[in-house]
C-alpha cells in the first residue's frame, strides 16, 4: 500500500494524496474558514457560504450539480465548523475527474444568484429554527456560548435571525474573494486512483486561477471573559437536558491523548463510568456520554443527558462525584488498558470508511500544517499513562473552568 503524499502546487495549495483498497475515490475541499473567523457583523457567513456554493456557477444549475454526481451513484456534501468548511463528494473511482470538475467550478466560480439568494436564506433561518426546536441542540449551544462568552467560538456556526438579514450577494462574494484562498485550502483525494493522474488533475483544476498572497483566514484570539457558571433555557419539552462542559486546551497541547482518554473513561460507551453509574446502577438517565473536542488554541469537555428534572439533583451529584474521583485517583490498569484498545479499535474501525480516511487528513492538515500518521495517533493514545489521566483531568476539571446548560420544561 502506499503512503499519503502531499504536493504544494505555486499558488500555494496543498494536495493530499491516499490510495487505499476501495472501489471508490473521495475528493475533498478543506478551507480555514469558520465561524471563528466572524467579526459580529457577519456571523453566520461562512455557513451561508456553504449552502450557496451548491447553488450555482456561470455553466451549471444547482440542479446541474447534484444530478452529476448523485446521477454516478455518489454521495455529495459538505459542513461548516468552528475554524474549516469542508466540501465533499464520494464516487465510483472512475469518476474522480467529474468531482474535481464540479468541486473547483463551486469553489471558484460560484454565481451567489439573487433568486437563489433570497430562497437559501430563507432555508437557513428555517435550519436555526429546526435546531432550535431540538432540546439537545439547544442545551448544547448554550453550553458552548457560555464557556466562551463574548468569543466568536462561543457564537452558533450557523448564526442568526438578526446576523442573516442585511447579509447580500456582494458581502458574501466578498467574504469568500478574502478566505478561499489557495494557501487557505487542503485538497485531498482518497481511495482508489492514480497518484500523477490525480494531482494533474486537482492542478489543473484550481492552479493558477485565484492567485493571491497565501495568508490564513482571520482568526481572533483566545477567549480572555471566564465562563458563565449556569445558563438556562425554557422550552415545551417533557424532559430537562443537562449538560457541563469545562474550557480546556487546544489540539496542539501535548496532554490531548491523556485528555482523550479520560473523556473515554468517563463518558465514552456502554462501560464507561458515568453510562454505568447514571443509567445502569441510578436508572436517572437514558443516555449519558461525554466529549473532548480541540479547536487550535482551546477546547472542550463536556457532559450530556437528558432525564426527569426530578432527578437532576442526584444526577449531578453523581456526575460530580464520577469527576472528582477522576481527579483524585489514577485508573487502574485494566480499566486503561481496555479504555485505550477502544480508543484505537473505534479509531483503526473508522478509517476503513473513505470519508473518515478523508476528513482525517484534511483536519489534520489544516490543524498542523503537515500530515499526521495514523500510527502517530495510535502510539500517543498507547503512551498514556494512568498517571497522566489523574493529572490532565486536576488541570481540566477545574470549577473556574465549568459552566452548566440547562434546558427545562415550560
Amino acid at each position: 500500500m502506499k503512503l499519503p503524499e502531499i504536493h504544494t502546487l505555486p499558488g500555494g495549495l496543498r494536495v493530499v494524496l491516499v490510495p487505499c483498497e476501495a472501489e471508490s475515490v473521495a475528493f475533498g475541499l478543506f478551507v480555514a474558514s469558520g465561524s471563528r473567523h466572524e467579526g459580529p457583523k457577519d456571523a453566520g457567513i461562512s455557513h451561508f457560504i456553504e449552502h450557496m456554493l451548491f447553488k450555482g456557477t456561470p455553466t451549471r444549475r444547482p440542479l446541474d450539480i447534484t444530478r452529476a454526481i448523485e446521477g454516478r451513484g455518489g454521495m455529495f456534501n459538505a459542513y461548516t465548523g468552528e475554524e474549516s468548511t469542508c466540501y465533499y463528494a464520494h464516487l465510483p473511482d472512475e469518476y474522480l475527474a467529474d468531482a474535481v470538475d464540479i468541486l473547483a467550478d463551486m469553489y471558484l466560480n460560484a454565481a451567489f444568484p439573487e433568486s437563489e439568494f433570497v430562497r437559501e436564506k430563507q432555508v437557513v433561518l428555517e435550519e436555526i429554527k429546526m435546531y432550535g426546536d431540538d432540546p439537545e441542540s439547544v442545551v448544547m449551544e448554550n453550553l458552548q456560548r457560555a464557556l466562551f462568552p463574548g468569543h466568536p467560538l462561543g457564537n452558533p456556526v450557523a448564526g442568526s435571525a438578526s446576523s442573516l438579514a442585511p447579509m447580500t450577494p456582494a458581502r458574501l462574494k466578498s467574504y469568500l474573494a478574502g478566505h478561499y484562498l489557495p494557501g487557505n485550502t487542503v485538497a485531498v483525494v482518497v481511495g482508489r486512483f492514480d497518484t500523477g493522474k490525480a494531482l494533474d488533475l486537482v492542478g489543473a483544476a484550481l492552479e493558477c486561477r485565484r492567485r493571491a498572497k497565501p495568508r490564513r483566514a482571520r482568526e481572533s484570539g483566545p477567549a480572555a471573559l471566564p465562563p458563565l457558571a449556569e445558563i438556562s433555557a425554557s422550552k415545551d419539552v417533557v424532559q430537562t437536558q443537562l449538560a457541563i462542559g469545562y474550557r480546556t486546551f487546544g489540539i496542539n497541547d501535548p496532554r490531548k491523548y491523556a485528555a482523550t482518554v479520560m473523556d473515554a473513561v468517563l463518558g465514552r460507551g456502554m462501560s464507561s463510568r458515568l453510562f454505568q453509574e447514571v443509567r445502569e446502577k441510578r436508572g436517572l438517565s437514558y443516555d449519558i456520554s461525554s466529549r473532548m473536542q480541540f479547536f487550535s488554541d482551546a477546547g472542550m469537555f463536556t457532559v450530556s443527558a437528558g432525564l426527569d428534572g426530578a432527578k437532576r439533583a442526584l444526577a449531578e451529584k453523581t456526575i460530580m462525584r464520577e469527576i472528582a474521583r477522576m481527579k483524585e485517583k489514577t485508573v487502574g490498569a485494566a480499566e486503561l488498558n481496555r479504555t485505550k484498545e477502544f480508543l484505537i479499535g473505534n479509531f483503526r474501525l473508522a478509517h476503513e470508511r473513505i470519508t473518515a480516511k478523508l476528513f482525517y487528513y484534511g483536519s489534520t492538515m489544516l490543524s498542523f500544517g503537515r500530515l499526521v500518521p495514523t500510527q502517530e495517533q495510535v502510539e500517543g493514545i498507547r503512551r498514556v499513562t494512568a498517571a497522566d489521566v489523574r493529572d490532565v483531568a486536576n488541570a481540566m476539571l477545574d470549577d473556574s473552568s465549568r459552566s452548566v446548560s440547562l434546558v427545562v420544561p415550560r
